[in-house]
């Protein structure tokens, strides 16, 4: 089945940059064959952890194809292609699908409150531009748009319409949404702190922005959840919130703290994008700390059946 590729455990990919700020083809692949590696799922690319808002559409186009050059047809790539205007996201929608892309995405959009028809529209004039399957990305605390069961519901008359990536804090949520789509739909789990909640609650897996960073506590925990070891399920999912809480408690960007730790684990993905804060003075010494808490917790698991 189409849906079946959608299951499990999706980094969403940080965005690569050279030494000069821009774009690098060699760190974006090298990203995507580490994760590749490690046995995730698939790739979700060009969302929030991309960067994408800070991004131009040619840079955006970069990464897209870059991602698709490393691993299209080892994983399952979904590309997001939400953008300040509908002109510039059916492009990066087309452009998607010319690289093979499996799947496209977006966010509402944003800047300006709309009602629910101009987002209608939105979304439908993306689907409508290529043959793939769509996913909503639901993430109202960066948008200021919550999606609506009726607007999802809605959504889902047009045929292409897979599911939804549900970053909403409610686990609510993703309950209400899977029992509106059923099997026919699938439901990615976005915040990384619920994942072992998203998932009982519905969730047929899940996208997220600490993935990849430790993507062996993810893939555990989608182990627990899926053999029915519960109890070691809400004790790893215990241990990844201890980490991103330590990931969130420092100055500049929670991105910029992963890629200083993918650093020190000899992967170099550049800094982050301005307006978005890198990490200095004190912090950079408090980075090794959280690095060896997340190699010691990844340790620990391991041994874990």
């Amino acid at each position: 089945m189409i849906l079946e590729k959608f299951k499990g455990v999706f980094p969403a990919l940080y965005a690569c940059y050279d030494d000069t700020g821009e774009i690098s083809r060699e760190r974006t692949m090298s990203l995507c064959n580490y994760l590749y590696e490690k046995g995730v799922k698939g790739l979700y690319v060009g969302g929030s952890s991309g960067e994408c808002i800070y991004q131009n559409l040619e840079e955006r186009k970069a990464t897209l194809k870059y991602a698709s050059e490393a691993v299209k047809g080892k994983l399952t790539l979904i590309a997001h292609v939400g953008a300040p205007s509908t002109r510039e996201s059916k492009i990066l929608a087309r452009y998607a699908a010319e690289l093979g892309y499996d799947g496209l995405s977006a966010i509402p959009p944003i800047y300006f409150k709309l009602p629910e028809s101009s987002i209608y529209n939105y979304w439908t004039e993306i689907i409508d531009s290529t043959d793939l399957p769509f996913f909503i990305y639901n993430i109202p605390q960066t948008t200021g748009y919550s999606l609506s069961l009726d607007l999802f519901k809605k959504m889902l008359a047009n045929k292409k319409v897979k599911g939804v990536k549900n970053s909403s804090m409610p686990v609510l949520d993703i309950e209400r949404f899977k029992r509106a789509g059923g099997d026919d739909i699938i439901v990615f789990n976005g915040p990384d702190e619920q994942y072992v909640a998203g998932r009982l609650m519905g969730a047929d897996g899940g996208i997220g922005g600490t993935y990849g960073v430790m993507p062996e506590l993810f893939l555990k925990a989608e182990e627990f959840v899926t053999s029915g070891g519960f109890k070691n399920a809400r004790a790893i999912q215990g241990d990844i919130n201890d980490i991103i809480i330590a990931l969130t408690s420092l100055n500049g960007s929670m991105y910029s703290v992963i890629k200083e730790i993918l650093k020190l684990k000899g992967m170099n993905l550049g800094s982050v994008r301005a307006p978005l804060e890198g990490v200095s003075g004190e912090d950079l010494n408090k980075v090794k700390d959280i690095k060896e808490l997340i190699d010691s917790t990844i340790l620990k698991w391991k041994k874990v059946k």
